[in-house]
């Protein structure tokens, strides 16, 4: 015949286990929050702001493009690109005040292709993603943009590390 194992010895050897492994545990929260961001509140990192970073939206995610200073930084060649979402400007290879918006609509399938290798090829794989544009996720009216779909968005690369 067995003695049952006392319960509060059991409980008190859990306790123990978890007092001397959370030690050995280290848990690093992510550095940047997903954000998302309104045309006004991207207009603010326009690289004109010593000391802030530098955004960039295109087809609604929006990069931290700060490493490229000299690029898109105040006096930057691509600092017109900045603050905004520049879809259309990326796609049409175009700095002109007409076409830094989002609006892709009458773009050639050749425009269509370089945006989504540019965007692709160069910005998601260069540049960290720091939120997202309302635009992206709501209609003008403010309502659930229908083809929005969070799993196939671009993910932010949050790792936990123990």
């Amino acid at each position: 015949r067995t003695t049952p194992f006392p319960f509060s010895v059991f409980v008190l050897l859990v306790a123990l286990f978890n007092v001397s492994s959370a030690d050995k545990l280290k848990y690093k929260a992510a550095t940047k929050p997903v954000r998302l961001f309104t045309e006004e509140e991207l207009r603010r990192y326009d690289g004109n702001r010593e000391g802030e970073p530098i955004y960039m939206a295109i087809k609604g995610v929006v990069f931290d493009v700060t490493e490229g200073k000299e690029f898109y930084g105040k006096h930057g060649p691509y600092n017109a690109l900045v603050g905004k979402d520049s879809t259309r400007a990326v796609a049409k290879m175009s700095l002109e005040e007409e076409d830094l918006t989002s609006d892709i609509s009458g773009l050639t399938a050749e425009q269509l292709r370089s945006l989504e290798s540019i965007f692709e090829g160069t910005y998601k794989s260069k540049y960290p993603i720091v939120g997202y544009t309302a635009a992206r996720i709501l209609n003008q009216d403010g309502s659930p943009n229908e083809d929005f779909k969070p799993e196939d968005q671009p993910h932010f690369h949050i790792k936990d590390e123990f």
